[in-house]
């Protein structure tokens, strides 16, 4: 039944409904509720509700209505906000974007509001970012200040975006780049068309204000550090990136259709909101954008994230659910997220995990994706003073081409840093003491990946785990790396077990090599125990 229902979902919405009502006059638009079989959740290997889907009154208006211009030049952030009110106040509905350039600042969606972008509709948000209010809000797991985002809802429910159109953040107006991302040419434009470049020579800003944030929360999470006033803000109003797109605590949430891109800093941002369907969405950023992220779903509740093409600056779909200590506090774990049918594209991770996962994730199910040149395919990370557990991840059917550094990785010494920023040392530390378990200890357990393809890899796969809270109970079946640089690598892991693991390697060489481990299964054989010697084989 699986099978067939993900043939099911690639089609498009107009086939789909004749052949499951036998209708063939039907509308082409349907929810999503009604290509998703019911029996798909109960062949979950967890207990999952179904995602309740937004609906909405047969009622519309266009912002054409309420003063928009199509011009390019007109500010239309009352006008739209203006359709979204008046639809809200009237029990709900569509409000229509038609076809047309409309310049806006942010937009809040209401209650019982579905935005609907028609096709060849683009909505570029504004690059005067005195339109953007700083907020109280969450940005990397942390409560802080930002700009308000170009699209928002907070404590809304049964909204939408959906239809055909664009939005364009105008991220390029807002984010710093660093040197060695462009082209010597590229670099010398961008100095030259404005902006400040850092001390050092490696970091472009668009203004001396957002030089002066970067400065205040340096090695501070992206936080300002010390006491500011109202001004400070003001001035450093550049540095306080938003994300495109930013929903805290809504329910029966649908993206369906619609373009996201250029975003200023993460693209698509669900915070604690339950019942969420992500579908047939297209995000696009440049490769080299900073944060520019194109899903991290935090401390969400059953949610679908289906037949989606993410083209990421940086990680592709990221699970998320907070912070540290405030993470902790929270106390809201992603769980119970359905992941099928998506293509990532670029960026630091195609399939992510953290490293912001102090609230706890579990119950996901990963299946029949494509990630084509992610810096990493499969990517978990975390750092001590998290805390969180990490458990249920299920991940089947994944293909992947042209992944630069590891297909898999664990990496509980994450700093911060891009997959190939970082070092030999940045991978492996030298402790003399191992810190006690705490309510900070990250935990990543129960963990299951099969039917993984991947071609062109720098290396098959790194468990880099904590002494005190070693990696356990990771499962793999069904692999195949080929074209890799380096093999397997299993460093502070307990309870792994690897079956049917076929790596070629581009030059000769064991493919497995065993450090500080436990109850490693290959292929039916037991290695009890290897020490800090470490052992080598080959599959």
């Amino acid at each position: 039944m699986i099978s067939f229902i993900k043939k099911i979902l690639l089609l498009p919405a107009a086939c789909v409904l004749p052949l499951l009502t036998g209708c063939n006059n039907c509308p082409s638009t349907i929810v999503v509720e009604d290509i998703i079989d019911p029996a798909i959740y109960t062949q979950l290997p967890f207990q999952m509700d179904k995602v309740e889907q937004p609906t909405f009154p047969d009622y519309s208006v266009n912002i054409i209505d309420f003063g928009a211009k199509p011009d390019g030049i007109t500010l239309n952030t009352k006008a739209i906000n203006d359709a979204i009110r008046n639809v809200n106040e009237k029990g709900g509905g569509k409000v229509i974007i038609p076809a047309g350039l409309w310049l806006s600042g942010p937009i809040e969606i209401l209650s019982n509001v579905n935005l609907h972008t028609e096709k060849n509709a683009l909505v570029l948000f504004t690059a005067d970012h005195s339109q953007y209010p700083i907020i109280n809000t969450s940005f990397e797991g942390l409560e802080t200040r930002r700009c308000q985002s170009p699209i928002s809802a907070r404590n809304a429910e049964n909204i939408a975006i959906t239809g055909h159109g664009t939005f364009d953040g105008n991220g390029d107006t807002w984010r710093p780049t660093k040197k060695d991302k462009l082209t010597e040419g590229q670099w010398k434009k961008l100095v030259s068309s404005g902006g400040v470049v850092d001390p050092d020579g490696r970091i472009w800003y668009p203004s001396e204000g957002a030089l002066k944030g970067a400065m205040l929360s340096k090695d501070n999470f992206n936080v300002p550090r010390g006491t500011l006033t109202d001004a400070d803000w003001d001035y450093m109003r550049d540095w306080l990136r938003p994300v495109l797109l930013s929903f805290i605590k809504c329910n029966k949430v649908l993206l369906e259709g619609a373009t996201f891109k250029n975003s200023p800093s993460w693209c698509l941002h669900p915070l604690s909101c339950e019942n969420i369907t992500i579908n047939k969405v297209t995000v696009s950023n440049p490769w080299y954008s900073q944060n520019g992220d194109a899903l991290d779903l935090e401390s969400c509740n059953k949610a679908l994230i289906i037949n989606n093409s993410f083209d990421a600056g940086d990680d592709g779909i990221c699970i998320k659910s907070g912070k540290d200590e405030q993470g902790r506090k929270r106390g809201e774990p992603c769980q119970n997220v359905i992941v099928m049918n998506n293509t990532v594209l670029h960026g630091h991770g195609g399939f992510v995990v953290g490293s912001e996962m102090s609230g706890g994730v579990k119950n996901i199910y990963v299946d029949n994706c494509n990630f084509l040149g992610t810096d990493v395919g499969l990517r978990f990370k975390s750092n001590r003073g998290r805390g969180g557990v990490v458990e249920n991840i299920y991940i089947s059917n994944i293909n992947m081409i042209n992944i630069p550094n590891e297909a898999l990785i664990f990496n509980l010494y994450y700093g911060g840093k891009a997959r190939g920023e970082e070092t030999d040392q940045d991978d492996r530390k030298v402790e003399e003491t191992i810190p006690a378990v705490t309510e900070e200890t990250p935990v990543f357990r129960n963990i299951f990946i099969k039917n993984v393809t991947c071609k062109g890899a720098g290396r098959a796969a790194f468990f880099n785990g904590l002494p005190e809270m070693r990696i356990k109970n990771i499962n793999m079946e069904n692999i195949i790396v080929s074209n890799a640089k380096e093999g397997i690598i299993l460093n502070e892991a307990d309870e792994v077990s690897m079956k049917n693991i076929k790596i070629e390697l581009l030059k000769d060489g064991a493919n497995l090599k065993m450090q500080k481990v436990s109850n490693v299964t290959i292929n039916g054989k037991n290695y009890s125990e290897i020490g800090a010697k470490g052992e080598e084989l080959n599959f």
